[in-house]
């Protein structure tokens, strides 16, 4: 069984360009892969996605 890659308050990318901020993990089951609750912010709403439909967000850095 493979163990979530994401965990409570990530920041992610869904949906393309949409940021969100994990908010609840599900393990896997027999109907269903391991998923997550994102809070989208330009929804206003938790939405849920599946593992391989979020991408980590990544910071912009600058070194002076």
């Amino acid at each position: 069984m493979s163990k979530p890659v994401f965990q409570f308050s990530n920041v992610v990318v869904v949906e393309g360009n949409l940021i969100g901020c994990i908010v609840k993990t599900w393990g896997a089951s027999k109907n269903r892969p391991i998923h997550y609750e994102v809070y989208v912010r330009s929804y206003n709403n938790i939405v849920e996605y599946n593992e391989d439909e979020i991408k980590h967000f990544v910071y912009d850095k600058e070194l002076e």
